[in-house]
């Protein structure tokens, strides 16, 4: 395990330079591990997140209670299975997913994760923010010239906790977490009562029509890209056993309960979203609050996740610097209209970055055999061929699929991989025997 290794003196100078921004370009040390309530707080930050509703709205209009409950049940955990597999992995070795990018695409070939990983995450960081700016003008009866004046504002001012680091996304967490379960659940209660009841909802019938695995192929979707980076956090547990319950709950449980939330509000109210559900209970003044407690808790994460691909990608210790470019490239792209581009956007996740983790799976178990070594000591390779090659043909076979697609290319690219890898073992045990 990476906190029990005893690092090089090389090692003990980087990490000192990196104490306080939080390790961008080496393994966490065992000084600086967190127990389960911090690291559970700061990963459900991270998953309470609006637009997850919207995808549980969708659920919510086309089927039945009982269906209903089994998708969700279903979906998150396939998606809480995988974020615990590989938050296993980044607290064995103290990595995170693109750090690991370097072990399982090589030195250069790792860029193409820090782009996608870091791509994605900035998207979700240009939505995120003029969301907020949008529905704080409608909700509040703000002029409309004012939505891009405050995108400007939030985008840089979400970005103050993650600046800080890990540090400030816990504290952070720690008040909103709890707030916002609070507001759910009484927000929850208020429509059960509206409704009748379960029997109450239980008699409402769907109003459209999905498939199950598109159904399903939703939930994995809402957070696939998250459950891929939460590594930035999961590598801080004390132990592989608090990182696995700890993203559990956060992409099981948490993750689960946004998806139900927005499910409920469409079926009784519809509206998925919580906002616009409690402005129709008559919970304004909460309905703001809340508001602003979702998406900062999420932007923080998000624009953290892409600074640490940023550095990877730049190779760059400023992760500060790397923070404060992607609010403003993530400004940008809200002012330029990001709102209007998240359905082709969840796509695009669901096919692209579900095979990142299965390679990394498949290089950590089959490929390393449980035991990665430390950055220092790791062979310096330009492109590693096998993993750039099974997330190719994982992300053709991911988008050509009709069956659950993040599902398909997390499959494919640890059986690619893993035969890949065998294949080199043969050919090079038949060069040595000759």
């Amino acid at each position: 395990m990476a906190e029990h290794s005893s690092p090089h003196s090389a090692d003990h100078a980087t990490m000192a330079g990196e104490s306080g921004n939080d390790y961008p370009l080496s393994e966490v040390p065992a000084s600086a591990r967190r127990g389960l309530l911090s690291t559970s707080m700061v990963l459900l930050g991270f998953t309470f997140f609006t637009a997850t509703m919207w995808a549980g709205g969708s659920l919510g209009a086309a089927f039945a209670l009982n269906e209903l409950l089994w998708i969700i049940v279903i979906g998150n955990l396939l998606l809480g299975g995988y974020a615990a597999a590989l938050a296993y992995i980044a607290c064995k070795s103290g990595l995170n997913s693109v750090l690991m990018g370097r072990l399982c695409f090589g030195e250069k070939g790792s860029r193409l994760s820090d782009f996608v990983l870091g791509f994605t995450q900035i998207g979700w960081y240009a939505w995120g923010t003029a969301t907020i700016a949008i529905v704080l003008v409608k909700t509040l009866g703000l002029p409309e010239w004012l939505t891009t004046p405050l995108m400007v504002i939030f985008g840089f001012a979400f970005c103050l906790t993650a600046m800080i680091g890990y540090r400030g996304l816990d504290m952070l967490s720690r008040i909103a977490v709890p707030a916002m379960l609070l507001f759910i659940l009484f927000s929850l209660y208020t429509g059960m009562v509206d409704v009748g009841g379960v029997a109450g909802l239980a008699a409402l019938t769907p109003t459209d029509s999905m498939s199950w695995t598109a159904a399903i192929t939703a939930v994995i979707g809402t957070f696939i890209s998250g459950g891929t980076q939460a590594t930035n956090w999961s590598r801080f547990a004390r132990s592989p056993k608090i990182a696995v319950i700890a993203t559990l709950a956060a992409f099981f449980v948490g993750n689960g309960l946004m998806v139900l939330t927005g499910a409920l509000g469409a079926m009784i109210y519809q509206q998925a979203d919580i906002v616009d559900v409690m402005i129709a209970q008559g919970l304004v003044s909460l309905a703001v609050l809340m508001l602003f407690l979702n998406i900062w808790t999420t932007q923080d994460n998000t624009i953290y996740n892409f600074a640490i691909a940023g550095c990877n990608l730049l190779r760059t210790p400023h992760r500060q610097r790397v923070t404060l470019g992607g609010a403003a490239i993530g400004t940008v792209l809200a002012v330029l209209g990001m709102y209007e581009w998240l359905i082709p956007f969840l796509i695009l996740l669901g096919t692209f970055i579900p095979p990142i983790g299965g390679v990394i799976m498949a290089n950590f178990w089959l490929g390393h055999k449980g035991q990665y070594p430390r950055l220092a000591e790791m062979p310096k390779v330009d492109y590693h061929w096998p993993g750039l090659a099974a997330y190719a043909i994982a992300c053709l076979c991911a988008w050509s699929s009709p069956f659950m697609p993040p599902v398909v290319g997390v499959v494919v690219a640890f059986v690619v991989y893993g035969g890949l890898i065998k294949l080199a073992k043969v050919e090079l045990a038949n060069k040595t025997a000759a």
